[in-house]
C-alpha cells in the first residue's frame, strides 16, 4: 500500500502485478474500500491499481460534501501519478458512476470499461435528501447495508465479516461525502454518448442494484456486453472471486487487453 501525496489530499493505493502487463484500475463503492478486490488479485494478470477514495479507507476525509467531479479527478491525478493510460476502468456500485464520468471525460486514459451492480444514477434526490439526514443523524445501519451488499444470506455469508469491517471502518464525512456526490449524479445522457468496449457484470440476487436495472445500462452503452453471475450479489468479486474474475478476464481477452 502507498500514500499518493497529491497536491490537496493523500490518497491510498496499491499497484501490483508486472510492471509491462496491461493496466486494470478498480473503483470501489460507497462504504468500501480497496479490499473489496483482495479475492480476485490472485486470479488477474494485469498492471492492477487499487485505491481508497477520499473519505474511505486508508485516504485522507476532507471535510464534505464531495462532488463527483472532485471524485473523477482523483482517480484520474492517480492513474497520471502511476502513468497509467490505455486502461481498463472496473466500477462497483457507486463507483461505476466514477468509472463513467472518467471515460466521458478521458478517453485517452480509459480504453474499456467493466460496471458492476452499477447504474447511471441511484435513486431519487427526494430519497438520498433522507439517507443523507439519517446518515447526519446516527451513521449508516451496518445490517441494512450489509443486507444490501450481500444479499438474502447474508447474516451466514463467510464474507459478512470483511464488509462490515469496511462499512464500520469507514469515517462518518466519507459517507456523508461520497453520499452527497452519487444523490446528484446522472450519467444517463452522457454514457448514452460512450462509444468504448464495456462489460456490465450484474450479479442475479443483487439487492441493491437489481439485475434489470443493470441490463438497461448495458442496453444504454453501444456494443456493451451483458453477464449475468448466478447466484451473485452486489459484491460478487468477494462472495463469487472464481467466476466474476473469469468473467471480466475473458471480457479482457475478448479485447485484447490480456
Amino acid at each position: 500500500m502507498t500514500l499518493v501525496w497529491l497536491d490537496d489530499l493523500r490518497l491510498n493505493a496499491d499497484l501490483t502485478g508486472p510492471a509491462n502487463a496491461p493496466p486494470l484500475v478498480l473503483i470501489h463503492g460507497l462504504g468500501l474500500d480497496l479490499r473489496l478486490w483482495e479475492a480476485i488479485l490472485p486470479r488477474l494478470r494485469t498492471r492492477t491499481l487499487r485505491l481508497d477514495l477520499r473519505g474511505h479507507g486508508a485516504s485522507d476525509t476532507p471535510p464534505p460534501p464531495y462532488a463527483m467531479g472532485t471524485l473523477i479527478r482523483d482517480v484520474e491525478r492517480l492513474m497520471t501519478h502511476f502513468a497509467l493510460a490505455d486502461a481498463v476502468v472496473v466500477g462497483a456500485g457507486e463507483g461505476g458512476l466514477i468509472a463513467q464520468g472518467l471515460a466521458v471525460k478521458r478517453l485517452d486514459l480509459v480504453r474499456a470499461m467493466v460496471l458492476t451492480g452499477s447504474a447511471t444514477r441511484f435513486a431519487n434526490p427526494d430519497i438520498w435528501e433522507g439517507r443523507l439526514k439519517r446518515l447526519k443523524a446516527t451513521g449508516p445501519d451496518l445490517d441494512a447495508e450489509c443486507a444490501a451488499l450481500l444479499g438474502p444470506s447474508w447474516r451466514t455469508a463467510p464474507d459478512l465479516g470483511l464488509v462490515r469491517d469496511m462499512l464500520r471502518d469507514t469515517r462518518p464525512d466519507g459517507w456523508l461525502g461520497f453520499a452527497a456526490a452519487t444523490a446528484t449524479a446522472d450519467f444517463y445522457q452522457t454514457s448514452a454518448t460512450l462509444k468504448l468496449p464495456s462489460l456490465v457484470l450484474a450479479g442475479a440476487d443483487d439487492r441493491k442494484t437489481p439485475p434489470d436495472l443493470q441490463r438497461e445500462l448495458a442496453d444504454l452503452i453501444a456494443g456493451s456486453q451483458f453477464h449475468l453471475l448466478r447466484g451473485g450479489c452486489h459484491v460478487s468479486m468477494l462472495t463469487q472471486p472464481a467466476p466474476f474474475a473469469e468473467a471480466l478476464t475473458s471480457f479482457l481477452v475478448r479485447i485484447g487487453h490480456a
